[in-house]
């Protein structure tokens, strides 16, 4: 064989012993005395280190001699990502389906059993595959609310055998009664106030149960309308002295990011946006948190994308603090209410200013 381009640097050394998934694609490995390439995160026999050289790629490693591997794949898409997409597929299936398949269905359909369907899909997406489709049925409830003739007609056309199955979950991640969110929350009681703030007009929402939106924005006016829009028959508040008093938490948050937000809120989503949500509310200030991380703090640490989507949903700004979330090299990524707000509060965080600034 040609001599060897490279040996593995301790960090690579550590990749490889320690199985990495996070190196793959960095390198790959050859081992001279089998004469197969591998990932760093093949699962095969850690070799010994003097017989092991790194090649950048594996087209390096092919032209070297060596041939890829059988069991991790080097020189085409990995199980991992071979597992990733049969979920996506999945996915896409459960999308598409009139009727919500069942997990024995989803199982023969990957060709896996169900314990390692389980397994797999809560890996991947943060949910166990009932609970996504159980989400996945609440979604399809609430896109056919409105349309359908009863709200039993629209509980069953989403796939469910019952309505008795339907209420008890679904009543957390509508906020209130299905014939409410029908109606555009009529008989729904929402104050709401805005404020003029150093970043912005602030709009805060509010039901009997806690703060259900805040809003950062450039027009005043434009936040209240969504607001209509979002809740056209629901009794909105807009003079409420009380009320005030929280949006008044809000304002000195902004101005002073130490202080901390101690208001009740009304959260309106999926389980997994909670989760989201809610491990966010405990992050410090001044504390930034990546994506990947995010995912790995709530248990699914291959769940970035998801954990994404979750944080660019955030209904309720500064209380669920999602500016928190960087990417991997630190800096700041997307912001539902602008990058530059992102940027603003973070340095806000990281320097707070002085109280009678």
């Amino acid at each position: 064989m040609p001599p060897p381009t490279d040996t593995p640097d301790d960090a690579q050394w550590t990749a490889i012993v320690d199985r990495d998934p996070a190196a793959d694609g960095a390198f790959v490995y050859a081992v001279e005395t089998t004469g197969v390439y591998c990932r760093p995160s093949c699962a095969a026999r850690t070799p010994r280190r003097a017989n092991v050289r790194r090649y950048p790629t594996p087209a390096d490693a092919e032209r070297a001699g060596y041939r890829a591997c059988r069991r991790c794949v080097p020189d085409g898409r990995s199980p991992a990502e071979q597992r990733a997409d049969t979920v996506a597929a999945l996915c896409r299936h459960i999308d598409a389906c009139e009727t919500p398949p069942t997990v024995a269905e989803l199982a023969a359909r990957a060709g896996w059993s169900p314990a390692h369907l389980s397994r797999t899909f809560r890996r991947i997406t943060g949910l166990t595959p009932r609970r996504y489709l159980a989400e996945h049925r609440a979604e399809r409830v609430r896109a056919t609310l409105t349309d359908s003739p009863t709200v039993t007609d629209a509980v069953y056309d989403a796939g469910y055998g019952s309505t008795g199955r339907f209420y008890d979950p679904q009543t957390d991640p509508l906020g209130m009664t299905p014939t409410t969110w029908r109606r555009g929350g009529q008989g729904e009681t929402i104050r709401f106030a805005v404020a003029a703030t150093p970043l912005g007009a602030l709009l805060v929402a509010a039901t009997p149960r806690g703060l259900c939106t805040v809003e950062l924005g450039d027009d005043p006016d434009a936040l209240v309308r969504a607001l209509q829009d979002r809740f056209d028959r629901a009794e909105l508040i807009g003079d409420d002295p009380d009320f005030d008093r929280w949006v008044a938490q809000l304002v000195a948050h902004i101005d002073d990011p130490t202080r901390p937000l101690d208001l009740p809120l009304d959260l309106r989503g999926t389980t997994f946006q909670r989760r989201v949500w809610t491990t966010l509310r405990a992050l410090p200030c001044g504390e930034t948190i990546t994506y990947a991380a995010l995912a790995r703090a709530i248990g699914a640490p291959t769940a970035a994308r998801a954990v994404a989507r979750a944080c660019a949903t955030n209904p309720i700004a500064l209380a669920i603090p999602c500016h928190r979330v960087v990417r991997r090299d630190g800096a700041p990524s997307g912001y539902r209410w602008g990058i530059e707000r992102k940027r603003a509060l973070l340095a806000r965080e990281a320097n707070p200013l002085p109280p009678d600034t």
